[in-house]
C-alpha cells in the first residue's frame, strides 16, 4: 500500500487543542449518532510536558465532520483512585467499534510521582460502553498485564486492536523487558489476540519489527484489517525501517499478524503538515496515528503534535489529516 498517496493537504479546522492542557493520543469513531467522536489524553500545562506519565486522562470531544471542528465534552475515564492498578493515570485510549459496543484500549498506571517508577508500572486496560460517551465499565484487572520472565516483563502499554477476517481480535502492543534500571530493557511491539475484545488475550511468542542498531526500535502503533491482510502504522524511533529521519511513521503489513514486512514507499508519513493553505510544516513530534475506519476504510489519520523547537513544547494539539478514500 502507498499510504503517504492517500494523505490530502489539511484544513485548519482540523486542529484540536484545549487552552491550560497538553493534548495528545487522538483517536475517533463515528457513533450510533451520527457523530464523530475523539477520544484523546490530556494533562495540564503547568505540571510540565513529561507529566503525560503521571497526570494524564482521557477526554472527549465531538463533531459533525470527522475533520472537525471538534468541541470538548469532558472527561470520561480518569485515574480509579485507591488501591486499583489504573489508581492515577489513564492514558493511550484508542476506540474500537464491535458488535454494537464500543471498546476503550487504554494505558493505566500508579505511582509515587516520579517519572520512571509511573513508566514502569504501565499496563494494558480495557473499557466497555454502549456509546463513545459512556458510562465506561473499567475492570479491576489489566486486560494484558506483563508476563514475568518473557520480554514485556517489565511494563506494558501503547495498545491497538482490530478483529480479523476470522472474527478473532488482535492486539500490537508496546513492552519492555529486562534492563539497566529505570528504564529497563528493550522497546519493542508484541502481539497478542483473543476470541472477544474483552479477552482474554494470548500473546504471540516474540516480538515483532526489531532495531538490530538500537534497543529503542517502534512504538505507538495502530492496526487494522483491510482486503486481504494487517497493515500497521507505528513510530519509527530511530529511521531505522523507513530509512528516513527519526520519528516518522512507517506502514507493515502481514498475512498472519506475526511476521510483519514493510508495505510500500517509506516513510509512510513524514513529520510535516500540508496545510490547503498551501503552508508545510515540519513539526517535532507527529505521532501516536490512529485511523478513523469507516465500513472498514481509512477515513482520516489523526496524529498528535508538537511543533518545531527546542527543549519541550510549550502546547501540543491533536490534527486530523484527510484521507483520499
Amino acid at each position: 500500500m502507498d499510504f503517504g498517496s492517500l494523505l490530502l493537504p489539511v484544513p485548519r479546522r482540523a486542529v484540536f487543542s484545549m487552552d491550560n492542557w497538553y493534548v495528545w493520543c487522538g483517536s475517533a469513531v463515528r457513533g450510533q449518532d451520527g457523530l464523530y467522536h475523539l477520544l484523546f489524553s490530556r494533562w495540564p500545562k503547568a505540571e510540565g510536558f513529561g507529566a503525560w506519565v503521571t497526570h494524564s486522562e482521557i477526554a472527549q470531544a465531538v463533531s459533525a465532520d470527522r475533520l472537525g471542528p471538534y468541541e470538548f465534552q469532558g472527561v470520561v475515564l480518569a485515574g480509579a483512585g485507591g488501591d486499583a492498578w489504573d489508581r492515577d493515570v489513564t492514558h493511550n485510549p484508542t476506540v474500537l467499534a464491535a458488535g454494537g459496543r464500543y471498546y476503550l484500549y487504554y494505558m493505566g498506571n500508579y505511582g509515587n510521582g516520579e517519572f520512571w517508577n509511573h513508566r514502569n508500572n504501565q499496563r494494558i486496560g480495557v473499557a466497555v460502553a454502549d456509546h463513545p460517551s459512556g458510562p465506561w465499565q473499567r475492570f479491576d484487572k489489566p486486560v494484558l498485564d506483563v508476563a514475568p520472565g518473557c520480554w514485556d516483563c517489565l511494563m506494558t502499554s501503547n495498545p491497538t486492536v482490530c478483529e480479523g477476517p476470522d472474527g478473532r481480535f488482535v492486539m500490537v502492543y508496546k513492552g519492555v523487558g529486562d534492563g539497566p534500571m529505570p528504564k529497563g530493557g528493550a522497546v519493542l511491539s508484541g502481539v497478542a489476540s483473543a476470541d472477544t475484545p474483552q479477552g482474554p488475550f494470548t500473546r504471540f511468542p516474540e516480538p515483532i519489527l526489531r532495531n538490530p542498531e538500537n534497543p529503542w526500535a517502534v512504538e505507538d502503533g495502530f492496526v487494522w484489517y483491510q482486503d486481504d491482510r494487517y497493515y500497521l502504522l507505528i513510530k519509527d524511533f530511530q529511521g531505522y525501517f523507513t530509512q528516513a529521519e527519526k520519528g516518522c511513521i512507517a506502514l507493515f503489513e502481514s498475512r498472519d499478524a506475526e511476521r510483519w514486512q514493510l508495505s510500500g514507499p517509506q516513510p509512510a508519513v513524514s513529520r510535516e503538515i500540508h496545510w490547503e493553505d498551501g503552508q508545510v510544516e515540519h513539526v517535532n513530534n507527529l505521532e501516536r496515528p490512529q485511523l478513523l475506519l469507516e465500513e472498514g476504510v481509512p477515513t482520516a489519520l489523526f496524529c498528535a503534535c508538537a511543533p518545531e523547537g527546542e527543549g519541550s513544547p510549550e502546547y501540543s494539539f491533536n490534527v486530523a489529516l484527510p484521507l483520499r478514500h
